[in-house]
């Protein structure tokens, strides 16, 4: 049987592919999502969050220390990605959705490749379908939103899909550095990556992995984790996660999939998803039917 492809290796001297693998790559989880209404006011990002800020309506300030003040109108987006003090001010009536995120464990090392700060001016041209979302993202801060069954996963599915639009707009207008994107500018970890991703369903040990990327166990092992934030093992895990869930979406059965992800039995491979999903296969597959009826 052909194991399960997340997504097909890139090669090297390809970005678009490489471009195309990040983003498909990319998990987050919600703290919150709020649509603020300014007048004259100030807001702070939280620091310790992922954040993208678009502009409903009017004109804002994102003012960092350390760095010029920039002018955002509506149509705009903000990408904030790492621990700064960053201030958005109204100049006048504003309206601002603002969704503050953290990356999914297994694409935690997505972040070390994002700026720190970024914004793409006329993003609403540029993404026209991801600033459509965004008009109909989040809470707004003066009230309370019932919620309804899937709210949690579909709000998900829509921060994932402005985020990434984010990023490739950012890519399309020539900020992204030149060689990006990879993940430590090493290139051996990149090819077994690249490996985990394109076979996630092989029995991969470590002991294989530092051989593909050319290095002893101990030495890849640290390189790694400090790379990715996860162990070797950690990674195909997650990988292979993401597969499953793909997987089940598109119908098959629990059996299917674990043989298809390599597991021995049915029951190893339910107990590593109850593990990392929180639920098991059968038990999440139904909560997305009813999120997607």
């Amino acid at each position: 049987m052909t194991p399960a492809r997340v997504s097909d290796p890139a090669p090297a001297d390809d970005p678009g592919a490489a471009l195309e693998v990040l983003l498909d790559a990319v998990e987050v989880r919600i703290r919150e999502q709020v649509r603020y209404r300014l007048d004259d006011d100030m807001l702070m990002l939280d620091p310790t969050a992922l954040a993208f800020a678009y502009v409903l309506a009017g004109d804002v300030q994102v003012r960092s220390p350390g760095r010029p003040v920039q002018h955002l109108t509506a149509g705009d987006v903000l990408l904030a990605s790492r621990r700064h003090d960053t201030a958005i001010v109204a100049e006048g009536a504003a309206s601002v959705l603002v969704s503050e995120l953290d990356f999914a464990d297994e694409a935690a090392h997505i972040a070390a490749l994002l700026p720190e700060l970024a914004w793409i001016a006329d993003f609403a041209t540029r993404e026209p379908a991801a600033a459509a979302l965004a008009q109909v993202m989040g809470i707004d801060s003066a009230e309370t939103c019932a919620s309804r069954r899937g709210d949690r996963v579909i709000c998900r599915m829509m921060a994932k899909t402005v985020l990434a639009s984010v990023i490739r707009a950012w890519v399309a207008i020539g900020c992204a550095p030149a060689g990006w994107p990879t993940a430590a500018s090493d290139p051996f970890l990149d090819r077994v990556v690249d490996a985990i991703n394109a076979e996630p369903g092989r029995d991969w040990t470590v002991e294989t992995l530092a051989a593909l990327g050319a290095m002893s166990r101990s030495v890849f092992a640290e390189r790694f984790r400090d790379a990715y934030g996860l162990s070797p093992a950690g990674y195909v895990t997650s990988v292979r996660m993401r597969s499953a869930q793909e997987l089940l979406s598109r119908g098959l059965g629990v059996s299917a999939v674990s043989r298809e992800l390599g597991y021995a039995s049915d029951e190893g491979f339910s107990r590593a998803f109850r593990r990392h999903v929180g639920a098991t296969p059968s038990a999440w597959r139904a909560q997305r039917r009813l999120a997607t009826a």
